[in-house]
């Protein structure tokens, strides 16, 4: 294990059960993988109607991107500070649900391109040897102290 559950709580803009990832893998430069067993939690957050719907695999890949962007900032001079999800395009899903799995999940998140403004992501989800989903994000990077305030309120 690279990074546990608490450096990951320290690194990420979420806390408690809506920290998702136990566990960081394996990363680099270009590239983060994650694993989590959050999806069997009774209480998961995102549970609706008793069960985790597969697009909510889009947050665990999020939160794997996040990772990414911590540890390469902490492995370097550059502070990419808050990442705001822009968009999410050609997202396929093989399942319809996460809760049923009994494998940990694994995030991966690879970085195709981006700059200080921005990052482009493909990433995917799976259990075992199963693909669950996969797609690609945008990620809108502000410093923390040009970021925007919840619902456009002024600071």
């Amino acid at each position: 294990m690279l990074k546990g559950r608490a450096w990951i709580s320290a690194h990420v803009p979420h806390a408690g059960e809506m920290c998702l990832l136990d566990e960081v893998m394996f990363w680099n430069a270009d590239r983060v993988r994650c694993r989590s067993a959050a999806h069997r939690v009774a209480s998961h957050p995102l549970r609706a109607h008793g069960r985790l719907g597969a697009a909510c695999g889009i947050e665990f890949a999020a939160q794997a991107m996040a990772l990414h962007g911590a540890l390469v900032a902490a492995d370097s001079w550059t502070a990419t500070g808050i990442g705001f999800l822009a968009s999410v395009r050609e997202l396929t899903m093989h399942v319809a649900r996460l809760d049923d799995l009994e494998h940990d999940l694994v995030a991966t998140a690879d970085r195709l391109g981006g700059d200080l403004a921005t990052a482009l992501y493909q990433f995917t989800l799976s259990a075992g040897d199963r693909r669950l989903l996969a797609g690609r994000a945008t990620v809108i990077l502000a410093q923390a102290d040009t970021a925007p305030s919840p619902l456009g309120a002024s600071r």
